[in-house]
């Protein structure tokens, strides 16, 4: 039996399109595909021949977040389970401080860390449908790594609205948001916006791009040691009893046992 690879990398006109490709979870990430996604970015930053990376999920679904099924039922040692969660928030870093134009498509559903890639993108095209949040704390968890990344894109009203309640938007409240910069309805028009964007992206040049970036990055960058503090946090939150019970119910496909209100 073949392994299946958990990404899909392919160049072609200076674009290199990188596909989340685990469609049997709804492409979520697991430890596997965030080390294959970190060894992409690198890759496409030192790639003369790559102008733009575009990231999208296989099966029309852009990423339904973290594999809760891995995190629930893997190693239960703090530090080992901090350190795969700071690993994500590298690929975030890795991601912001890419050195090209980051497009992200977002179809169907970008929760979670598939939140947090949008958040870090330059830009983002959502399906009409999309549904986007931070579901953690409905699970007893937390948005460690993501947090700095969506407060940094929204602002911190709207990111305590989302994360604090777990709330899920479409792609309109997304665009009004400026979480994603164009919202099209359908299959068709979401691929016609995407050539449009890489159309434009391609009559800039690299080096102006990269410095450009670096402005802007410099201006609204994230700190590590947040990252890893929220890092431990999760940890922490994942081994509680109610991170437990919130995981479970998860995968038993129920609701966890606070969702009942209180008399």
């Amino acid at each position: 039996m073949s392994h299946t690879p958990p990404i899909i990398t392919h160049i072609e006109r200076g674009v290199m399109t990188v596909t989340l490709n685990r469609p049997h979870v709804k492409n979520a990430m697991n430890f596997e595909m965030v080390d294959a996604l970190v060894d992409a970015f690198k890759s496409a930053a030192n790639a003369d021949s790559v102008r733009a990376l575009v990231l999208r999920g296989a099966d029309g679904t852009f990423c339904a977040g973290g594999d809760l099924k891995e995190l629930s039922s893997g190693n239960k040692d703090k530090d080992a389970i901090a350190q795969g969660n700071r690993r994500f928030g590298e690929l975030l870093e890795l991601a912001q401080g890419f050195p090209k134009l980051l497009v992200t498509v977002a179809e169907k559903a970008a929760m979670g860390g598939g939140f947090g890639l949008v958040c870090v993108s330059d830009v983002a095209i959502a399906e009409s449908g999309c549904r986007f949040g931070m579901p953690e704390v409905v699970l007893g968890l937390i948005p460690a790594q993501i947090a700095p990344f969506v407060c940094a894109r929204i602002g911190l009203t709207e990111t305590r609205r989302l994360a604090l309640t777990g709330l899920i938007i479409d792609g309109f409240d997304a665009q009004r948001l400026g979480l994603v910069h164009h919202h099209e309805d359908g299959e068709k028009a979401v691929e016609a916006r995407l050539q449009i964007v890489l159309k434009q992206a391609m009559k800039a040049g690299p080096e102006a791009v990269k410095t450009t970036k670096a402005i802007l990055n410099g201006m609204a960058g994230v700190k590590g040691a947040t990252l890893d503090e929220a890092a431990n946090l999760f940890a922490d939150t994942l081994l509680s009893d109610e991170g437990i019970e919130g995981t479970r119910a998860f995968v038993e496909k129920r609701p966890a046992s606070w969702m009942e209100m209180p008399k």
